[in-house]
């Protein structure tokens, strides 16, 4: 895939970043009628870094998501993002922040071109916007906006679909719409669950090497079920189970962990060999 040079700010380069502590939880917690999802969970990923989340499912991997992103607010708990205490802040807020997420089931606005899905994300969660009278009447597609949107969906290979309407493109078309449209807010983090969900081998190989792509430029954390799709990717993994971390670390140290092999395939069904 070329053309990302003028998708990705340089100021999100890797090869510029601090390694400073971009996000952090602190004993976070989240309850719904007495079922604790998530539970104490004391997180941290520093810029630049690729973080994994796996566990099995209704481990919390997606509520804590949620709590990160601010469609959830915690029951107990702080989030800080470049050190500043967003516990609170409104989801809307944390993306004109840099914190961008995909979602587990595919969500875009299905009547809209691919174009235009990204358009409409562009001038909403752009600096500039003030008013939703402006937003619904003035013209949305000015040059500036309309080529880097244009720049997002190159990047994720499906340019040549701009003006067809999402609801006509494949499964793995309407998810890579989904990454570009969180690319061209140029996030600060880039939050991915499960990308993989639903998709074809070839979709899945397709998005994979488009995830290799954009982790050269963003920060980012990702959470999947397929296991050894993402080993390549990350630098850190972390596992879930009942609401809590119960590891983390590097990918295969992590799966050669007693209690990790024992949540997923009991003791003695995996043979563990760290390279």
């Amino acid at each position: 895939m070329k053309g990302t040079g003028e998708l990705f700010p340089l100021s999100f380069h890797r090869c510029h970043l601090s390694g400073n502590i971009l996000i952090q939880t602190k004993n976070l917690y989240k309850r719904f009628n007495g079922l604790t999802a998530v539970y104490d969970v004391n997180f941290e990923l520093k810029e630049g870094e690729v973080a994994g989340i796996i566990g099995p499912n209704g481990a919390g991997k997606s509520t804590f998501f949620n709590l990160l992103t601010g469609f959830f607010p915690p029951s107990e708990g702080k989030i800080l993002f470049m050190g500043q205490d967003i516990t609170m802040v409104p989801s809307y807020h944390r993306v004109r922040m840099g914190l961008v997420r995909t979602f587990q089931l595919v969500s875009v606005f299905e009547s809209l071109t691919a174009l235009n899905n990204l358009v409409l994300a562009k001038i909403r969660f752009d600096k500039n916007y003030d008013s939703k009278s402006k937003f619904f009447f003035k013209d949305a597609h000015h040059a500036e906006t309309v080529n880097a949107c244009l720049e997002a969906l190159k990047t994720v290979g499906i340019s040549d679909r701009a003006d067809v309407k999402t609801f006509e493109l494949s499964y793995g078309d309407k998810r890579k719409l989904e990454i570009a449209l969180a690319l061209s807010l140029n996030p600060r983090i880039l939050l991915l669950d499960e990308p993989l969900s639903g998709l074809s081998d070839v979709e899945i190989n397709e998005v994979l090497d488009l995830i290799r792509l954009v982790k050269k430029n963003f920060t980012l954390i990702l959470i999947e079920h397929k296991i050894s799709r993402i080993l390549d990717l990350v630098e850190r993994l972390s596992v879930m189970h009942e609401g809590k971390l119960i590891a983390e670390g590097k990918p295969q140290e992590v799966l050669c962990d007693p209690l990790v092999r024992q949540v997923y395939w009991g003791r003695e069904e995996v043979v563990c060999s760290l390279p």
